[in-house]
């Protein structure tokens, strides 16, 4: 695992090549070069096109170089359509008859019937063929297969007769039954979506959690305020408490509160009811003013917040935990020194973060040198990438559930989803400063500097083996974000003695933010008390003993496993000494932006 990640990628060096200014005359090119990529990506939706026209003419020459190939692919297309044809006759003959498909779309009785048998036999058939197509152009490389896999499923999703009203018999069966008062909603709906679109709105329902007073209420106050962050400390809820703080680092992909919903789904209140000391950063929402704000103003202010824990809560060691993008950021510090002054680490926890980011997963699809360089040039025009952005690359990749399926629902039953917690948090999205967002695109997910020893910040090379506090690290199984293979692997790239993985069910948000309590979920997990031991992914699952239940109460038993067996008095809020006085309740200001 770790000699693949070391592997410098051919499109690495092409990207070097390409965008690396020369000379005097380069800038003036790549002025141009960058306004005629914006005005691109304005077309194409912010995609790069040269990037899948190169996956298919790959396509095209594994199938043209084995003329037996595209023989069977072109007789698999005639004996496809023939039996489609010879279906729609045996239907129109029948009451009913199944459609003889697996698509849950296609689940209730009323697709047996004709002619809507026929529409959801000849899509499966059309879907079948094209996996068909697909698996004739082996040879491919990986990532001209992973675009050409994800350009076939927008079409395959985008053309499913359950999305249109005259081909799915539920939805014409509902527009009988209510004398066509769905589509009137349905209308209504869209066009109160457009106005909200159109003057930046947040989206209908999202609006009825409140920061402050539905989600984000767990009582604390602000303690340190820079640039970038703020930092919250959280009110005990314990007359004793664990001897150690928790440092928390959220994502800043996200806004903090994902980890502080509502109450009974908060990590951070069920830590602080079960006698943690709780802080956590809260950071700033970018602006075009923040565009030159890079990886190493991260680290340099989460490197401020742990020295004001250290001074809040003196004498002790810290716990820290970090979330996503959190979870490499406090990665990076913790091998860089975080706590070579005090106060030490008491522990490391990160949940579904990326430290080894050479097998991405579905987002590989978003990191190409063309489509990094068509990204750079939408966010040196506006600053910062957009947070709407952001919601459109994560969209396309599950379209089925984030895009069709909703806007069915929405405009055709004109049905409006029940609105949650989640929800309201996922629509209150966040900006990434320009020179930031590009680090991190090409040294990480490009280039792979982290995992390959590379990587520096602030002039000092960080050494992930220089890493030796105990770890706690967390995959999710349906995770698009940060597969829970690659999260695996950090075992070894660290020299943690004592070292635990669990893997919770669910994806990246709904995986992590279980609940207390929640007869839906299960995990595994294991633990070593070496540095040797080091399973293959596939190895590990296949041992490992799933337990029921969420993974909240193995970690906090862990964590209290590995602080003081003394409890204390909580600490002050904190430290006016210091410089860390309390400047305003919990959730703080930066939240609102």
């Amino acid at each position: 695992m770790a000699k693949k990640s070391s592997e410098p990628s051919p499109s690495v060096k092409e990207a070097d090549v390409r965008h690396s200014p020369v000379g005097k005359e380069s800038e003036p090119r790549r002025q141009i070069e960058r306004a005629l990529y914006a005005q691109l990506a304005l077309v194409t939706g912010g995609l790069a096109p040269d990037d899948y026209a190169r996956a298919w003419w790959d396509w095209y020459l594994q199938v043209a170089a084995k003329p037996d190939k595209g023989l069977a692919l072109a007789g698999s297309a005639i004996e496809k359509t023939l039996e489609s044809w010879q279906f729609a006759l045996r239907a129109a003959g029948c009451q009913t008859l199944h459609h003889q498909h697996d698509f849950p779309e296609f689940g209730s009785a009323t697709w047996n019937e004709w002619p809507f048998n026929v529409f959801a036999h000849t899509y499966g058939n059309w879907a079948s063929w094209w996996q068909e197509a697909l698996g004739a152009g082996s040879g491919m490389s990986e990532q001209n297969t992973r675009l050409a896999s994800f350009f076939s499923r927008q079409i395959l999703a985008a053309a499913s007769p359950a999305n249109f009203l005259h081909t799915n018999p539920d939805l014409l069966e509902q527009t009988r039954a209510e004398s066509g008062q769905n589509l009137i909603r349905g209308f209504r709906n869209w066009l109160e979506d457009l106005e909200r679109t159109l003057h930046g709105r947040r989206p209908v329902n999202a609006e009825r959690f409140k920061i402050g007073k539905d989600v984000a209420v767990t009582p604390g106050k602000v303690v340190l305020r820079n640039r970038l962050i703020e930092l919250i400390q959280y009110s005990a809820q314990t007359p004793s408490v664990h001897a150690e703080p928790l440092l928390i680092v959220p994502a800043w992909i996200m806004k903090y509160y994902i980890l502080d919903l509502s109450p009974q789904r908060s990590l951070v209140r069920y830590l602080v009811e079960h006698g943690h000391t709780v802080l956590m950063i809260s950071w700033k929402n970018p602006t075009a003013a923040d565009c030159d704000v890079g990886l190493d103003d991260y680290v340099r202010c989460l490197r401020e917040a742990y020295q004001a824990v250290g001074a809040i809560v003196p004498d002790r060691k810290v716990h820290t935990v970090g979330y996503c993008i959190g979870g490499t950021l406090l990665t990076m510090a913790a091998a860089a020194g975080l706590a070579a002054d005090k106060p030490q680490l008491a522990s490391v926890t990160l949940l579904a973060s990326l430290v080894d980011f050479s097998e991405p997963g579905e987002l590989s699809v978003f990191i190409s040198p063309s489509q990094l360089a068509m990204l750079e040039a939408l966010m040196h025009e506006a600053g910062v990438l957009s947070s709407d952005r952001m919601a459109a690359a994560f969209t396309l990749l599950r379209t089925k559930d984030l895009l069709w399926g909703p806007a069915v629902d929405t405009y055709v039953r004109g049905r409006r989803p029940e609105p949650t917690d989640m929800m309201a948090w996922n629509a209150d999205g966040t900006r990434m400063p320009h020179r930031m967002h590009s680090e991190y695109l090409t040294r990480l997910y490009l280039k792979n500097e982290l995992a390959r020893g590379e990587f520096s910040v602030a002039g000092q090379r960080i050494d992930l083996s220089s890493l030796h506090a105990p770890m706690f690290v967390v995959g999710t199984e349906t995770d698009h974000v940060a597969p829970w293979q690659a999260v695996y692997k950090i075992r070894g790239l660290t020299q943690s003695p004592d070292y635990t993985f669990l893997l919770a069910s669910a994806g990246h948000n709904a995986g992590i933010v279980s609940g207390p309590v929640n007869a839906n979920r299960h995990y595994r997990m294991t633990s070593w008390l070496n540095r040797s031991d080091a399973p293959t992914p596939e190895e590990w699952a296949m041992s490992a003993t799933t337990l029921p239940g969420s993974w909240w109460p193995a970690w906090q038993r862990w964590l209290s496993a590995h602080s003081s067996a003394q409890r204390v008095v909580p600490p002050g809020v904190g430290n006016t000494e210091a410089g860390y006085s309390p400047l305003e309740n919990s959730p703080g200001l930066y939240v609102h932006e």
